[in-house]
């Protein structure tokens, strides 16, 4: 072969490759998702209508008081609990009915979104049982009020949110989360958990509540920051403190599978609360620890991305999933790919994204087998409670993560 059949072969092998990497970088830039967002909230639409008909007796009426909780891998319908200041849960149906009233705009929608609501309005008057304030008032009022502005929703946050600050302990610098396992713990209990409670302090802080609020969020999550968590940003479940110095005692687990586990909820609580608290401070320190308690928990993910129910369980791959918490993140990961320009978000975006479509593929959707949207959560492992199960705060956050991505998708701020 002469240079000149040499070089004509070598221009045309360097054509081909450009021509390849140009069909694949296309190929990419335009199949940035493979999930039809509008699909999937259909499907929940259609999930809704379904739980809303079985929740209604032979007469027809619905008993708003009685709010879906679970559904056993072996049973096909929801079973209610009732709002109470016990149940922490209470709050995460009304979300999804006014999450599917911003996505339907149908108005009896939104009708039963602000029955089941004002079923929770006992909890703004009646001192706090614990901490989970936020989520059962946050989700469900809150949600109802970015939709509608209604004012008597907005008093109800704001009164709720001075409850949940009669929890907080200047001398610990952090919110009290179950004031009835003092005893259990040997002290201030704070759970991880609590990190999405503080969003509500934040937003009563900024619409008409006592600025202190935004205080108490901030030590909260100081003092979750600086004890809370492993050298390599793995969280525990639970940070215990002295009651009367606020001296940091020990970390244990309490839904993990050990205290130096990482139970995957509560890594996901903590992703989504720094994210939070970054969103309303506005303090790189936040934005860096966020990035560092997502990066420990995507690292060792099974390849669909929805992790099992503790990272460290002795059993894997022969463990049970926890869908809930990759929704969870999922939904955290959206909002947290927007602050960050360059490759970073775009990674993280990246991720949600993978989470989102294989929770919305076959292996994960109830489909017709249950009225819920998702299979495969674990609640309470330790106690064998709610293992493999639909659970109420997976869908939730499951239909929150396809509004936000809707909401990217049609270039809108996520938070209105």
């Amino acid at each position: 072969m002469n240079f000149n059949d040499m070089k004509t072969k070598g221009l045309i092998l360097l054509a081909v490759c450009c021509l390849t990497g140009l069909f694949f970088a296309c190929r990419t830039s335009r199949q940035t998702t493979t999930i039809n967002v509008n699909k999937a909230l259909a499907y929940c639409d259609t999930q809704v209508s379904r739980t809303l008909s079985e929740l209604r007796d032979s007469d027809g009426m619905i008993d708003y008081s009685m709010m879906p909780r679970n559904i056993m891998d072996s049973l096909d319908t929801w079973h209610c609990r009732k709002a109470a200041a016990d149940e922490w849960c209470g709050g995460f149906w009304p979300g999804i009915l006014w999450y599917t009233y911003e996505y339907t705009q149908d108005p009896s929608v939104r009708v039963e979104a602000e029955r089941f609501t004002d079923a929770l309005h006992f909890l703004s008057s009646t001192p706090a049982y614990d901490h989970d304030l936020g989520f059962l008032v946050f989700c469900s009022y809150g949600n109802g009020y970015r939709l509608t502005r209604n004012p008597e929703y907005k008093q109800v946050i704001l009164d709720t949110a001075d409850t949940l600050a009669t929890l907080y302990r200047p001398q610990v610098g952090a919110l009290l989360s179950w004031p009835r396992h003092i005893e259990d713990y040997g002290g201030h209990n704070v759970i991880m958990d609590n990190m999405i409670n503080l969003e509500m302090l934040f937003w009563a802080a900024k619409n008409g509540g006592n600025p202190y609020l935004a205080d108490i969020a901030v030590a909260h999550a100081d003092k979750t920051m600086d004890y809370h968590f492993q050298p390599n940003y793995m969280c525990a479940h639970v940070a215990v403190y002295d009651t009367l110095t606020g001296d940091f005692i020990k970390r244990v687990t309490h839904q993990g599978y050990s205290d130096e586990s990482m139970w995957a909820r509560g890594q996901a609580w903590a992703i989504y609360g720094y994210t939070v608290v970054y969103r309303e401070t506005k303090d790189n320190k936040y934005l860096d620890f966020a990035q560092k308690v997502t990066d420990v928990y995507l690292k060792d993910l099974p390849r669909d991305y929805v992790p099992y129910w503790d990272f460290q369980a002795p059993f894997i791959p022969n463990e049970p999933r926890d869908a809930s918490a990759a929704c969870v993140v999922a939904s955290a990961l959206l909002e947290l790919s927007t602050y960050l320009p360059g490759e970073k978000g775009k990674g993280y975006k990246k991720a949600a994204i993978k989470m989102i479509e294989n929770l919305s593929s076959d292996e994960y959707l109830s489909g017709k087998s249950k009225p819920s949207f998702l299979l495969h959560s674990t609640g309470h492992w330790p106690n064998g409670s709610e293992i493999d199960a639909s659970i109420i705060y997976a869908d939730y956050y499951y239909i929150e993560a396809l509004t936000r991505l809707k909401k990217l998708e049609e270039g809108k701020s996520l938070l209105i």
